[in-house]
């Protein structure tokens, strides 16, 4: 057994304020309870609100400060994420890990900005996050929205990651369908997943953690929680390599495949019925949309399917009532 502790902090978030003192606080509180922890890990934009007309550029005092703590409760410490200004003004959504020496070693910034909601005023990263623990495993980071996108943890477990640290903001109706991403996510890619969110203006909470058999270890309700789980490595290494309860072996299966998807060629023409979409806005009240219904491929006499299918047109309209 190789086992490692995680402890996940759902707390409230405020927006017109930073909340650096209070995740400080509960951290605290965290190490003094149960200080056989040994990763913390805070939700999305836990640091400094969902705003981002209070970016900072790195390194800045609340690194600092985080930094002084990892070293001194001697964990490594993951402070959720924060707007980052970078040095060309740009903005970025971007998390951080701190080593138990107070070193950051690794950034990500998140690479899906929930648009339109997430306005263009933050930009999107494209630079995968991986990092390991020295003697216990690989990790890779995902930031809220990037989770919708499988090809994201595609990269990461195709690089080792064996669990996916994920700080996520949801606030929204859709959390129900978050949490079940989050458990195929698991067993898709036969990994733990931390998906941690926040209270207030950080979301709604219900925070989960998911094994690499997609069993849901522990869930969080609508209130503050610091949850410590200790996991198992060994666990992920013997399901990647005899399946999932002995059955699915999904990424050999995927190594081993026959097929390249043209999906990912953007001169293909693959994607043209996605090219007609629309424009990526925001809807508005009363707002309508009518396409076209793609052509499939179309039976033939013997019951087959013809060798080349064909997609029709964009022929739809978006109107505004």
């Amino acid at each position: 057994m190789t086992p490692f502790a995680i402890a996940g902090v759902q707390m409230h978030v405020a927006a017109l304020h930073a909340n650096v003192e209070a995740m400080r606080h509960r951290l605290d509180i965290l190490m003094a309870r149960f200080p056989w922890t040994q990763m913390v890990l805070f939700s999305e934009l836990a640091v400094s609100g969902p705003l981002p007309r209070f970016a900072q550029p790195f390194p800045n005092q609340a690194l600092e400060q985080f930094q002084a703590d990892a070293q001194r409760h001697k964990v490594w410490l993951i402070p959720g994420s924060m707007f980052e200004k970078a040095g060309d003004g740009r903005v970025y959504n971007t998390s951080v890990v701190i080593n138990p020496e107070g070193e950051i070693v690794a950034k990500y910034r998140k690479m899906f900005p929930f648009r339109p909601y997430e306005t263009y005023e933050v930009s999107a990263g494209t630079d995968f996050c991986i990092f390991d623990v020295p003697e216990v495993g690989r990790f890779g980071l995902s930031i809220c929205y990037d989770i919708w996108f499988p090809e994201t943890t595609r990269q990461l477990t195709s690089q080792g990651v064996e669990v996916l640290l994920h700080p996520v903001l949801t606030g929204t109706a859709d959390r129900d369908a978050e949490l079940a991403i989050a458990r195929a996510t698991a067993a898709q890619f036969q990994c733990y997943v931390f998906d941690v969110n926040g209270l207030g203006a950080g979301g709604v909470g219900r925070s989960c953690v998911v094994s690499p058999s997609a069993n849901v270890i522990h869930q969080s309700a609508g209130q503050e929680d610091l949850f410590p789980i200790e996991i198992d490595f060994d666990l992920v290494r013997r399901q990647r390599e005899t399946g999932m309860m002995g059955l699915g072996q999904v990424l050999k299966s995927f190594r081993d495949r026959s097929v390249d998807f043209s999906i990912y060629d953007r001169d293909s023409g693959t994607d043209a019925y996605l090219q007609g979409l629309g424009p990526l806005e925001m809807p508005s009240q009363g707002t309508e949309a009518a396409a076209a219904t793609p052509a499939g491929p179309a039976p033939d006499e013997a019951g087959g399917e013809t060798s080349k299918a064909q997609v029709a047109p964009f022929t739809g309209r978006i109107a505004s009532g």
